[in-house]
């Protein structure tokens, strides 16, 4: 069952198996979430429809000395970028003096990083103040802070710093903040063997027969999903299969299947965390790089990609590992990697 706080653009996507990652928070026009080393995000949500996507993006990670990064993103389609944007708070000049503030550009995308004090200045005002006004030479747009001091009191409660001096919104005197979590090592194995393209395209065949056989709705047949079936090498006579079962306009679901010495009678479901369909074994735009062992996954919730699931794994000689998760519910002009990442690792 898809989340109930995923936007209506993700309602295309096939039902994700969710219910271990935790799920991100809606606060009004904000939305918040934390990884498994209690690294935590909050994102302002662009209105659904604007010239100029703008959005404020704050990350902390988790611990007593950790240093809170906020950034406002500018997105358009503009043919010079500017180079420098003012700010008002609800009017009134920010910071104080309205001075302007330079900005980065990299393709489509402006940002600004705020600087320390700029950043204690804004979640303070943010108690009161309603929207962050942007102005640039033909650049108009506003970020919304309605729900911004309880994203940010949440994030506080769940990195254990409510009456902290470390807090964002709640503070207090005390200093007793949890350390970070260690964040997970994952070995990844690069697969062991070859598989040359002939005999892949000959194995993911027999499999495609013989899985039609068990179940004949499993996996359409149309030319083009056959076309993209695939095999490659794992361990010793052990293959991974993929076979294309779905496609949409922008998204092409794979199921993935283990065969030993070529038996795909005996051919068991890859399942993966977070993984599609009754087995487990099903991911939306896969890409498997078997010199690498790594798997990584891109389920769009719309052909722009500016919402979905985006995920990896890591093969360890015994089955794919998560090593990466983030997510965006909302399709409101927000890139990949601004979403709210959910689960992390150091894959090596």
């Amino acid at each position: 069952m898809k989340p109930l706080w995923l936007g209506a653009g993700l309602a295309l996507l096939p039902a994700l198996a969710l219910a271990a990652a935790p799920e991100p928070k809606s606060f009004r026009d904000w939305m918040a979430g934390c990884d498994n080393v209690k690294g935590c995000t909050a994102l302002s949500l662009p209105p659904e429809i604007a010239d100029t996507v703008a959005y404020l993006r704050l990350e902390r990670p988790a611990g007593p000395d950790a240093a809170v990064k906020l950034v406002l993103r500018l997105r358009g389609d503009w043919k010079k970028p500017p180079a420098t944007v003012q700010l008002k708070l609800d009017g009134a000049p920010f910071p104080t003096g309205g001075k302007p503030l330079p900005v980065t550009a990299d393709g489509d995308t402006v940002s600004l990083a705020f600087q320390p004090a700029d950043i204690a200045a804004l979640i303070e005002a943010a108690r009161k103040a309603t929207k962050l006004a942007v102005a640039a030479p033909g650049v108009t747009a506003s970020v919304s802070l309605s729900g911004s001091v309880a994203a940010l009191l949440w994030i506080d409660e769940q990195q254990g710093r409510l009456n902290t001096t470390s807090a964002l919104i709640r503070k207090g005197s005390a200093t007793n903040v949890p350390a970070a979590p260690a964040l997970p090592v994952i070995e990844a194995k690069p697969a062991a063997g070859t598989v040359s393209e002939k005999d892949g395209k000959a194995l993911a065949a027999a499999l495609r027969k013989q899985i039609k056989q068990r179940d004949a709705d499993l996996c359409e047949d149309d030319e083009m999903l056959v076309a993209a079936d695939e095999a490659w090498p794992l361990a010793g006579e052990r293959r991974l299969v993929g076979l294309a079962c779905s496609r949409g306009a922008y998204n092409v679901t794979t199921a993935f299947w283990t065969a030993e010495r070529g038996d795909v009678a005996a051919a068991k479901p890859m399942a993966f965390p977070q993984g599609e369909g009754d087995a487990g074994n099903m991911l939306t735009n896969a890409d498997f790089d078997p010199k690498t062992g790594r798997m990584s996954f891109f389920a769009k919730g719309r052909g722009l990609g500016d919402c979905g699931v985006i995920g990896s794994y890591a093969w360890t000689g015994a089955a794919f590992v998560q090593t990466e998760l983030s997510m965006m519910g909302e399709c409101r002009g927000i890139g990949p990697d601004d979403w709210i990442t959910l689960y992390r690792s150091t894959a090596r």
